[in-house]
């Protein structure tokens, strides 16, 4: 069992570190976890695959030892397979991989599964839900990007809402988002059957992670609800 597959129905969220202090990265966390936050996105980019460079396993074994919330590591980065181990080991409990970045999915699936953790795949914008279709068998969940992976702050795709709803006609998984995700477009993604809200600089950059972190929880639930 893990965190994706014990939702039950939930809506939930969590911060992306991206957008976050990382001189105090755990209180960071801990504040967006006063809002309500139960699980944290750790943001794993590399340079190729996009055009920045954030953090990798040895922050996040750090992050782990020091939040009692699971970790959930999006690995943007050309030959993910290189650092699945690493980030096992560093005590993750997700990890979700670029199928447009990985030679052998199955095989890159099977290797995270096999280390004990969830595993998800991220679709780019325009990387259709059929791409997916015979990696399902060996997936917890789907992120759905609602921004072009590499950067905080950019404007939400609006054409993403109706991609999480075909995913979850499609397959029936727990669907994550992250992209522009605000107490605005957080209804829209959960009305289209969104469980995971994933916020960055909505929550950061208010000066009251807490707060903004529980406005968007409550308006996405209240869209759950309705």
């Amino acid at each position: 069992m893990g965190f994706f597959s014990e939702l039950n129905g939930r809506v939930v969220g969590g911060p992306s570190i991206l957008a976050a202090d990382f001189a105090h990265l755990a209180d960071e966390v801990r504040r967006a976890q006063a809002g309500g936050a139960e699980v944290v996105h750790f943001d794993a980019m590399d340079n190729h695959f996009v055009p920045n460079l954030t953090v990798g396993p040895v922050v996040a074994r750090s992050l782990v030892a020091a939040i009692d919330i699971p970790v959930d590591a999006h690995l943007m980065v050309e030959n993910p397979d290189n650092l699945i181990p690493m980030f096992v080991e560093a005590g993750v409990a997700s990890i979700s991989v670029q199928p447009e970045a990985v030679t052998h999915l199955h095989r890159t699936l099977k290797m995270i599964k096999g280390g004990g953790v969830e595993a998800g795949v991220a679709l780019n914008p325009t990387t259709p839900p059929e791409a997916i279709e015979w990696a399902v068998p060996y997936l917890d969940y789907v992120l759905v990007m609602s921004v072009d992976p590499g950067f905080g702050g950019q404007k939400f795709i609006e054409e993403m809402v109706e991609k999480v709803r075909r995913v979850r006609e499609l397959y029936g998984l727990p669907v994550q988002v992250d992209g522009g995700i605000t107490a605005e477009t957080a209804p829209l993604m959960v009305e289209a059957g969104a469980q995971v809200l994933i916020a960055g600089s909505a929550v950061y950059k208010t000066g009251d992670p807490a707060g903004e972190m529980r406005r968007i929880l409550e308006a996405g639930r209240a869209a759950h609800r309705g």
